[in-house]
């Protein structure tokens, strides 16, 4: 994406309200790509997604997990509505993963107490989804309702897996969160495959 694109997008917000659409829902994921635990979809509608509050806001990935935490509340104070949808490891390997987040992000924007206008979310467009929406490249880092989201979705499911390394303490779930590293993959050899594992990914059905 150009520097002219992304100056672009980064007034989409501006642009829909401008136009009168209000309001306007971001939506984003976390977890998508680990291979234990759940995935988290959130859904926001900002009071204003101006607001100076919201100045350290961006993409999830990145900030630390500790401007992570402090942003949560941050950013749940600046909410109208908001919406946080759990999918289970074992509906991940039922219906496959981008299924279970395609229908998590259509039931996250239902779950608003507050019907949106319009829609954006990070990379994936929302099919089925009655509500206008679009879907924004690397929105999570130029579109503020986005950026949001993610703030959201992540912390929630960091401490998820925070307290699943509690109850299987042998894969150091706290500290990658279940995606795959080499001490998360080293830990599977030695201890096999937990009960919150998702058995449909490859690494993890080699080792069944």
């Amino acid at each position: 994406m150009s520097e002219d694109s992304v100056i672009h997008v980064k007034v989409i917000e501006d642009q829909l309200l401008a136009a009168g659409i209000s309001p306007l829902a971001g939506v984003d994921e976390a977890g998508r790509g680990a291979c234990a635990g759940p995935l988290v979809v959130a859904s926001v509608i900002l009071k204003d997604h101006r607001s100076s509050e919201l100045q350290k806001v961006r993409d999830s990935k990145e900030l630390t997990e500790a401007m992570r935490e402090e942003l949560f509340d941050v950013v749940r104070s600046a909410c109208q509505s908001i919406s946080v949808i759990v999918i289970s490891h074992d509906e991940i390997d039922s219906r496959g993963v981008h299924a279970a987040n395609l229908d998590g992000m259509r039931r996250a924007v239902q779950g608003l107490e507050v019907s949106p206008a319009y829609v954006l979310t990070d990379g994936y467009p929302i099919d089925g989804l009655v509500i206008p929406s679009l879907a924004v490249w690397k929105g999570d880092q130029v579109v503020t309702c986005i950026s949001a989201a993610s703030i959201i979705a992540k912390v929630t499911r960091d401490r998820i897996m925070r307290e699943l390394d509690i109850t299987y303490p042998d894969y150091g779930f706290k500290s990658h969160k279940g995606y795959i590293t080499k001490a998360h993959s080293d830990a599977l050899v030695h201890h096999g495959v937990s009960p919150v594992h998702r058995r449909s990914f490859s690494n993890i059905a080699a080792l069944l």
